[in-house]
């Protein structure tokens, strides 16, 4: 085990120095920005091998985390098997990132923010467990209308090929929830923003951070305002308008 994770740190810390390479996972190599700056001291981006964290010392969780998924890239990730090894990122100073004994008994899943599922190979598939890539999610949620949305985005990646994603968390309220000895922020509500350049078609789908079946499909802009985060890799267009009948995302309404 302690062999495993040395080798994984290694493997972390080799694209960490690499960071330029990062900019694959934005539209356009631009960064998400964060237009909220209470949540901009103690940020830290970090960089694995096949998607990038902006990381909060504050929430003492990702602020959101990037993807470029292929139709390769997906079609290879079927046959991954899921490591389920959490870890906590070694690159983070002490006290800033999340801890294991934060999420043991609390209640709460350990949910990805960039999906295991989405992991194309070994190397990526371990890090994907990196508890700076995990947010406290409510369980029924994570397991349910969570997995189905990341599923339903999947199925954009093969379709069309080329297409960029951002997850993360949104805290809305003045008390928020923490868990554990570190006080992680538990979201109020995660968000998944998609964008597909050939297609010319953005959306963002966003929802409560309970155990639910209700979510909100919304614009890329409308997703800034809600957010707090600036997304300036996706160009302001009149993008169609998108339903989701649970297992696909559909156009409802062309743009005009």
């Amino acid at each position: 085990m302690k062999k495993w994770l040395a080798c994984l740190l290694f493997a972390v810390a080799a694209h960490a120095s690499a960071a330029a390479s990062c900019t694959q996972f934005t539209p356009d190599a631009q960064w998400p920005v964060l237009s909220n700056q209470k949540m901009a001291p103690k940020t830290r981006m970090l960089c694995y091998s096949d998607f990038a964290v902006l990381h909060s010392g504050i929430t003492h969780g990702p602020l959101w985390s990037a993807e470029h998924l292929t139709r390769d890239h997906i079609e290879a990730a079927k046959d991954m098997v899921r490591t389920n090894k959490f870890f906590e990122d070694a690159r983070l100073p002490e006290g800033e990132g999340a801890t294991l004994a934060d999420y043991k008994r609390s209640g709460f899943d350990r949910g990805h923010m960039s999906p295991a599922g989405n992991r194309w190979n070994q190397q990526a598939m371990a890090q994907s467990f990196s508890l700076a890539n995990i947010v406290p999610q409510n369980r029924e949620n994570n397991q349910r209308l969570w997995s189905r949305i990341e599923t339903s985005v999947r199925k954009i990646a093969l379709s069309y090929d080329d297409t960029y994603v951002v997850t993360g968390p949104i805290f809305n309220g003045q008390q928020l929830q923490t868990i554990g000895p570190t006080r992680v922020f538990v979201p109020t509500q995660l968000f998944k923003a998609v964008y597909v350049p050939s297609r010319q078609l953005a959306f963002a789908v966003v929802v409560d951070n309970v155990s639910t079946n209700r979510y909100d499909i919304r614009t890329i802009h409308e997703l800034e305002a809600a957010s707090g985060i600036r997304f300036p890799g996706i160009p302001e267009k009149n993008y169609p308008q998108v339903g989701w009948n649970g297992h696909d995302f559909y156009i409802i309404k062309s743009k005009t």
